[in-house]
């Protein structure tokens, strides 16, 4: 990730921290939260009692909390925050709002609030990636095309699946989109598993562990009467609804041959390149849209 957040979107966000009194290392002391992120103890110390930063900022912070001002990290050359990597300044932000800085519902929410609305001018946002004990970690991403279909889709699946287990894999699936292809295609296909065999659990209907993929969306459907015999022929439209749902299969298949070649449940070589954010929307998008479709066909016909 190079530069592409600007210096007007950092400086808004440095001075609504300013200006609302926020402490931006949290809980932690100044050296801790910075830690976090940077090697102290490998960048240079402004003070030439000391051999590097972890020193300087210990004695002008810690040991002396009044030397230097609550925000000075903004103006550290050290630090460069107007101009740093955007990796560097998302880590930053993510930092800002992790639980073990932050315990504060709502201050966590208005911060995290303040930053979107300022990095979306810049195409980046802030997105929970999963939880611990409940409670949000944060990562920072390339704002994803299309993310409002995909965020819906992944919040009905939450309520359909009502799980912890669930909702965290599909935060990571759909944080994972943009920075980690590999990941988001493999969890797309395991979602579809989840999805069949809490169908079959619910029914109290019992599935084979050995099925592959395919068996288990085929046996899925005809659990759900959703097979193309299934609808009557005097049904209005019921060729274009067989051809959509004969299709089902086509879809489960194509996403599990491309989960098996470059998804992330199998090791791989040195050589190995991944496919591109786009190819994950695909397989996301198309992995909610039909774990959707089951899920519902599903409640409405228990």
């Amino acid at each position: 990730m190079t530069n592409r957040i600007n210096k007007v979107t950092r400086q808004n966000i440095f001075d609504f921290i300013q200006a609302e009194g926020v402490l931006w290392s949290g809980k932690m002391n100044d050296i801790d939260f910075l830690s976090r992120i940077f090697d102290l103890e490998q960048l240079e110390s402004f003070d030439n009692r000391f051999e590097n930063a972890a020193g300087d900022i210990w004695q002008h912070r810690i040991n002396n909390p009044f030397d230097w001002e609550d925000n000075w990290v903004f103006s550290d050359s050290r630090f460069n925050s107007l101009y740093c990597d955007d990796a560097i300044l998302l880590d930053f932000l993510c930092a800002m709002i992790h639980p073990l800085v932050r315990s504060d519902f709502s201050e966590v929410n208005k911060l995290l609030q303040i930053f979107n609305e300022n990095l979306k001018y810049d195409s980046f946002e802030i997105v929970e990636k999963t939880k611990i004990n409940g409670k949000p970690i944060f990562i920072g991403r390339i704002k994803i095309a299309g993310s409002r279909i995909i965020s819906k889709n992944s919040e009905e699946l939450k309520q359909l699946l009502n799980a912890e287990y669930v909702s965290q894999q599909v935060n990571l699936m759909e944080a994972s989109i943009e920075n980690a292809p590999h990941v988001a295609i493999g969890i797309a296909k395991e979602l579809i598993e989840t999805c069949c065999k809490s169908i079959f659990e619910e029914r109290n209907q019992s599935y084979e562990k050995n099925w592959d993929l395919l068996k288990l969306m085929k046996e899925t459907t005809k659990l759900l009467k959703l097979t193309p015999e299934d609808i009557p022929n005097e049904m209005k439209a019921s060729s274009s609804i067989k051809q959509i749902l004969g299709s089902l299969s086509s879809v489960v298949q194509a996403i599990s041959e491309i989960r098996n070649e470059y998804g992330s449940g199998h090791g791989k070589d040195g050589k190995f390149k991944g496919l591109q954010p786009r190819h994950a929307k695909l397989s996301v998008g198309a992995a909610t849209t039909l774990a959707i479709y089951l899920l519902e066909t599903h409640q409405i016909r228990k």
